[in-house]
């Protein structure tokens, strides 16, 4: 055995064992793509439910009010499906929205009537469209069938609360929100 065949030899038995323990965790649960999703998406839905619930209580119009609900019972029902299909994977969903949507929200919160429905109409905008895009590529593009299939049935909702997100007041003003379209 020649100097080069050794050290290939050596290589492959050095890497035994991360190879083993990524065959392991992909057959634990779903591939890292998959799992970024899950993490991604729970995330996403408790800025939602935080929100909504806020929009709920400090809306001033009717419309902000009753999205803001929509949002607690959807985004809420949704995250707990995801939830299910992660813990029987054995993958992580997140236990809190990103620090970006937490001082967002507080942002929003610190406003008030008019300003709050904008501000709130202006962020669901921007969330729904992230989300419509992060469940449109996990529907076609996931490898694990349980959370390609969550993600197609997630995204007719996630479309509908983008359109109605749209017509909160104040919220097709927003430059911010036409930017970040997908």
């Amino acid at each position: 055995m020649n100097a080069a065949s050794r050290l290939l030899a050596i290589a492959l038995v050095a890497a035994m064992p991360f190879a083993a323990q990524a065959a392991q965790d992909t057959a634990k649960g779903a591939p890292t793509a998959d799992a970024a999703f899950v993490k991604e998406a729970s995330a996403a839905g408790l800025a939602e439910v935080a929100l909504g619930q806020m929009g709920a209580s400090q809306g001033q119009s009717s419309e902000v009010k009753t999205f803001g609900q929509q949002m607690v019972t959807d985004h809420g029902k949704a995250n707990t499906e995801l939830k299910g299909i992660a813990d029987t994977k054995g993958l992580q969903v997140s236990t809190s929205p990103t620090s970006k949507d937490e001082a967002a929200s507080k942002a929003i919160g610190a406003k008030s009537g008019a300003d709050f429905d904008k501000a709130f109409g202006q962020k669901m905008v921007m969330d729904h469209r992230k989300a419509v895009a992060l469940f449109a590529k996990e529907s076609t593009s996931g490898k694990d069938p349980e959370l390609k299939a969550f993600a197609t049935k997630t995204l007719p909702t996630l479309k509908e609360h983008l359109d109605m997100a749209q017509k909160l007041p104040g919220a097709s003003m927003s430059h911010a929100a036409k930017a970040e379209t997908p």
